[in-house]
């Protein structure tokens, strides 16, 4: 354990689960690492332990972005939540925060750190971060994602650190930056994906430390499927799209990659395994799945930058037995760097995410089901969608097994507006917004992207919208919600 906590003070402070806990209290304002990954294990744990015991307590938690069930599932369902902040994904917290028993408010993770900072979301009493070492000055090592910990760590009042069983090898892949705040900000000197600025530890004040738990607690790998047809097809849309702009000198060749998490981002990036036009990638994204891993096995990635990184538990073990290589091409930084508005817009990203539904002038909701019901946080799309070089949308164009077209008249919620979108994508077809009027968009969305069994009375609804309403975007505002009415009708409003 010398080798894990090489600051040999802060060795007399490793204790037990209980005693660490026992400074989390009823009203704390809890801070954690996690960003996807590297959230802590046994604190979550303990809490759960005193409320299953009796103890009647809440605290707000803040993560970096989704953690776990056993963290946000686990202290969700033991009552323990008053508040959440920010991105979020889990099923019994979201079934608890649109019935109004979790407080929940959504953000741009771009902008977290920075309102930490400011102290805009109140004290930072306890913050429990996982490691896998501390350095003879007292300097954090974090595990598999950077997230907002460095801020966290900085503006807290008490630190609880859990060391993980992690390879300490971890040491040097992180690139930890914090950026001055407002005003007189300095800009962020990133000109290249695999430009370093920063330390590769995050910066600590050793007498904050009020406990040290040797964690035996392993993450689980994330469940990622296969690609399926559509999200091939989708996939395959994409890089022919981006092929033909470079071909054409309307795109720069070389530009980064960002793609989201899920199936769909994994068969973009898979995508690029036997293309020949694309060689010698950069990502520049917030999550870096398995498939980054295979383009570095295969010599096809330059840098591949991100806050964390979140693999099945395949690609972790190989992860961790070639640490020695991947080291060289895989960085990870805070999520205000890897997101930073000005970073992304500088590199000329080439961004891709996900929607729940798209409407015929490409406005996008990411985040709610029939525009009440919360399925996730916005997470980091807004901030690279609205600063990419070029932004796609991508969705399967039904949804509950073809019952509702992911293409609607309106968005029942807007997380993008059209002013964000650049290109968006189904499994049918791909329309550039770009050049286009509300109006061509419209057409081209409903003939392109939406699925043949809702054409028509998608084309029915623009058509009435234009005779009856006209305007630069028509919309008959009393009917525009009939296909979510249709869903309603069909008693499937389940939500997780």
């Amino acid at each position: 354990m010398e080798e894990r906590i090489r600051c040999k003070p802060l060795r007399a402070k490793i204790t037990d689960p209980t005693t660490a806990a026992g400074f989390i209290q009823n009203g704390t304002n809890l801070f954690i690492s996690g960003f996807t990954a590297g959230y802590p294990k046994l604190i979550p744990q303990e809490l759960v332990r005193r409320a299953d015991g009796g103890e009647r307590f809440k605290i707000n938690l803040f993560a970096g972005a989704s953690t776990a069930a056993s963290v946000d599932g686990s202290l969700a369902a033991a009552g323990l939540i008053q508040w959440r902040r920010p991105y979020m994904s889990d099923r019994t917290m979201r079934r608890m925060i649109n019935a109004e028993q979790i407080l929940y408010k959504d953000d741009h993770l771009s902008a977290l750190s920075q309102q930490v900072r400011a102290g805009n979301w109140g004290p930072v009493d306890v913050t429990v971060v996982e490691a896998v070492a501390i350095s003879e000055k007292g300097q954090l090592v974090p595990t598999m994602s950077v997230g907002n910990t460095p801020t966290y760590v900085k503006a807290a009042d008490k630190i609880i650190v859990e060391i993980s069983t992690d390879p300490a090898e971890l040491e040097g892949i992180h690139d930890i930056f914090i950026p001055e705040d407002p005003p007189y900000r300095m800009p962020i000197p990133i000109y290249r994906t695999a430009d370093r600025i920063g330390k590769p530890f995050i910066e600590m004040n050793p007498d904050k430390v009020v406990a040290i738990l040797l964690s035996p607690e392993t993450e689980r790998g994330a469940v990622f499927r296969d690609p399926d047809k559509i999200s091939r097809d989708i996939a395959a849309r994409i890089l022919d799209f981006v092929e033909h702009e470079i071909r054409k000198n309307r795109l720069p060749a070389g530009l980064p990659w960002q793609s989201g998490v899920g199936d769909v981002a994994n068969a973009v990036l898979s995508g690029f395994i036997g293309n020949d036009f694309f060689l010698n990638l950069d990502i520049y994204s917030e999550v870096l799945q398995d498939s980054v891993l295979e383009l570095i096995d295969i010599g096809k990635v330059r840098a591949a930058s991100g806050s964390s990184l979140t693999l099945s538990q395949k690609a972790r073990s190989r992860f961790f037995d070639e640490l020695y290589r991947y080291r060289e091409k895989v960085i990870l930084r805070p999520a205000e760097i890897s997101n930073a508005p000005e970073v992304i817009r500088r590199l000329g990203v080439i961004a891709i995410n996900t929607a729940i539904e798209v409407d015929i002038y490409a406005q996008v909701n990411s985040t709610h089901v029939m525009g009440s019901q919360i399925m996730n946080g916005i997470g980091g799309s807004g901030d690279f969608m609205r600063n990419a070089a070029l932004s796609f949308v991508v969705t399967p164009s039904t949804a509950k097994g073809g019952v509702i077209s992911a293409i609607v008249p309106m968005v029942s919620h807007v997380d993008h507006s059209e002013h964000s979108v650049g290109v968006v994508v189904t499994e049918h077809g791909l329309v550039d917004t770009r050049p286009l009027t509300p109006r061509q968009t419209a057409e081209q969305i409903i003939n392109k992207c939406a699925h043949p069994d809702y054409r028509e009375q998608l084309r029915e609804y623009y058509q009435r919208a234009v005779r009856m309403a006209g305007g630069h975007e028509p919309h008959l505002l009393k009917e525009a919600f009939y296909l979510h009415q249709r869903y309603l009708d069909n008693g499937d409003m389940r939500v997780g």
